[in-house]
């Protein structure tokens, strides 16, 4: 396996344990009567700030994973991995799990530089693969 497919397993990995950094308090202060319904109503109480923040969190990830994935699969199929994709993809997965507890913190705007990183390491490798 390329290192940058390893790098996306690792950020798949990384997906699963924000979920569940964010599901477990999530259903604790909102309770299972709202989690388990069908939602079509506002929650009856209010998650705390940092709930709120983790959730916000995994939604930015979702985002950036779907170019991260592109980025890895074109490297990998085309045959480009070197040392500096790898450390791009590497570099990715480091910015996002440093982004989460910066944003559960509320550090701002160390939070949008750690974003930025990661998302500065995709490009790189996208414009890696065109080069």
């Amino acid at each position: 396996m390329t290192h940058e497919l390893t790098a996306l397993t690792l950020a798949a990995l990384w997906q699963v344990v924000q979920y569940l950094l964010y599901a477990i308090p999530a259903n604790l202060e909102l309770g299972p009567g709202y989690t388990t319904s069908p939602r079509d109503r506002e929650p009856s109480r209010k998650m705390s700030d940092g709930t709120a923040r983790l959730g916000r969190a995994l939604s930015n990830h979702f985002e950036g994973l779907i170019l991260f994935t592109i980025a890895c699969v074109v490297i990998t199929l085309s045959d480009q991995s070197t040392r500096f994709t790898a450390w791009c993809a590497y570099s990715y997965v480091a910015a996002r799990i440093l982004y989460v507890p910066a944003y559960y913190a509320g550090l701002s705007p160390a939070r949008s530089f750690i974003w930025a990183a990661g998302f500065l390491a995709t490009v790189l490798m996208l414009l890696a693969a065109l080069l």
